[in-house]
């Protein structure tokens, strides 16, 4: 007996659930062909750098660990953290990363994020924000790798942030996740291939070091910098110094 004929809406939805499936993997190709392509291939981390940042992930997003003050830069100036709710703490560093608006405002949690945004980012795009947070002597971590970085590096990397930012005047903030955190008004469109992860990636790479050319996700960011060697502080050689006793 011949097998039944499969019905024809059948046969569309096996059509329709195999051109997803293609078009997921092809995606995940690209993403993956597009943050192995190095830029800066010629890079190489300094040994003893003065400026040590670091590359922060949370597993999604991504953002970059700065030194609050050096001769180079002072945040207090872009980011004042007397605009906190726990201003007067011993702040040494501060978080700056880039990402959509309602995400950030929205979405407390990942679990928060609703498939209608997700829809509405890859579509339409959205607005870009800064996540700003200050820190106390951050301990590094896999989620947190420093960086060595030399003065012109890091000079670049400060310019590279600040042309990224729309920051004239005093910027509108929002408030964060905690008492140690802003979101700020910079400006900037947010969009599939311009992602969170990708403002991060693009900073690096304006910076010199070595990073991929396309990053939409955070394992594509951290893949390039190498976990540390042990749990130590974030500080930069100069703040080592520093705190050393006088002979």
């Amino acid at each position: 007996m011949a097998a039944p004929a499969i019905p024809r809406l059948t046969r569309r939805r096996y059509r329709i659930a195999a051109g997803f499936g293609i078009a997921c993997g092809l995606l995940m190709f690209a993403i993956w062909a597009g943050s192995s392509i190095p830029r800066n291939a010629d890079w190489r981390e300094v040994t003893s750098g003065d400026y040590v940042v670091g590359l922060e992930t949370n597993g999604v997003h991504t953002a970059l660990v700065l030194p609050l003050v050096t001769p180079l830069k002072d945040w207090r100036e872009s980011f004042p953290p007397a605009r906190l709710g726990a201003s007067d703490r011993p702040y040494t560093h501060i978080s700056v990363s880039w990402g959509e608006r309602e995400v950030f405002l929205g979405t407390p949690s990942w679990w928060d994020l609703s498939p209608r945004t997700v829809l509405r980012i890859l579509t339409r795009g959205g607005e870009g924000l800064a996540h700003v947070a200050y820190y106390v002597r951050p301990a590094t971590s896999d989620d947190l790798r420093p960086i060595k970085l030399s003065e012109a590096e890091y000079a670049a990397l400060v310019e590279a942030i600040e042309n990224s930012f729309s920051l004239v005047g005093t910027p509108r903030t929002h408030q964060g996740y905690g008492s140690s955190d802003l979101f700020y008004e910079v400006g900037g469109e947010y969009t599939a291939v311009n992602t969170c992860n990708q403002w991060t990636s693009d900073r690096l790479a304006e910076a010199g070091v070595r990073t991929g050319w396309w990053t939409p996700m955070a394992g594509g960011v951290m893949k390039w910098i190498r976990p540390p060697q042990g749990e130590t502080a974030l500080e930069s050689v100069s703040e080592r110094q520093a705190s050393r006793p006088s002979p």
